[in-house]
Order: C-alpha cells, then structure tokens, then sequence
C-alpha cells in the first residue's frame, strides 16, 4: 500500500513483519519447519522462541498501546468510534492468547515442557498467529485508510517522531 503519512507507513510495515513472523510460527509448530515438539538441544527452537517472545512482549505490546493511547481516541473523535471499539476488543482477545503463550515460550526454553504443554504451546501459537494475522490485516484494510485522512502533517509528524522514540 501507499501511504503517505509516516505513521502509517511505519505501522504497515510492522504488519508486514508480524505477518512473516507468523507464517514462520505456523511453519514451526506444525512441524513444516522440522521436528515438533523440537528435539532436546535443537540449536533452532531457542532462537525461534525468543524472537516470538520478543514479539510478543515487546513488539505487539508497544503497537497496541501506541494505537490504544494516540490513534483510538482521534478515531473516536472523528466519529469512528464502532472501529476504534473493534479493534480495542481484538487487542484483548489477542493479549488473552498471547499471555499464557509467552509463560509457555519461557519454560520451553528453559526445556521445562511436558507433552502436554507442547501441544498447548501449539494450539495457543496457531491461536495467537491466526488471531494477530487478522487483525493486522483488518488495520491494514480500515483502519490505515481512515487514519491516512484523519492526520494532517503536523499531527503526522508528532506521532511518528513519539512513537519512533518511544
């Protein structure tokens, strides 16, 4: 897509990466990707889990508060408020899976799963990636669009340089 507001542009783009990031997980725990549950000192499955625990701690934490705190309410404000109150229901609904999620990444790589947990793990991975792939590909559709009208510049411009900082 082309956006000419750099708020957007930058949110795109971290749909773009979420969205391979996700790919990759459904690789992973389905077994396409290799063994799963990994074998005991795969040198791969550390690596994989910290990056999507990065992800999801980090990544989609800091995006979903930036879009709570700075974009939502201007969504309200200009009378969008049924899309801001969707989108805020799809972060709960996402940081309910995406919890117990990250407990099981840090005692999988801590080597602390029973097989019953990796098949947790999987369902709740398969879960989250489903769930957060949708919802990137919703704000991507609706929620960037009407967002590419709303900004001007200077608001562009504020939002961009906070949320880059911060």
């Amino acid at each position: 897509m082309d956006f000419q507001r750099q708020t957007n542009k930058r949110l795109y783009e971290e749909h773009a990466a979420t969205l391979q990031l996700l790919a990759r997980v459904e690789r992973v725990v389905s077994g396409r990707a290799g063994a799963y549950p990994p074998a005991a000192g795969d040198p791969e499955w550390p690596a994989f889990a910290r990056t999507l625990l990065s992800a999801i701690e980090v990544e989609v934490a800091r995006h979903f508060e930036f879009e709570e705190r700075d974009l939502f309410p201007r969504l309200e404000e200009a009378g969008d408020g049924d899309l801001a109150a969707l989108f805020s229901e799809e972060h709960v609904t996402i940081r309910a899976v995406a919890q117990p999620l990250a407990d099981l990444l840090r005692q999988a790589s801590a080597g602390n799963l029973t097989q019953q947990q990796w098949q947790t793990l999987k369902t709740l991975a398969l879960e989250f990636s489903e769930r957060l792939g949708s919802h990137a590909q919703k704000e991507d559709g609706a929620l960037l669009p009407v967002l590419e009208q709303l900004l001007d510049e200077d608001t562009d411009r504020a939002l961009f340089g906070a949320y880059a900082a911060g």
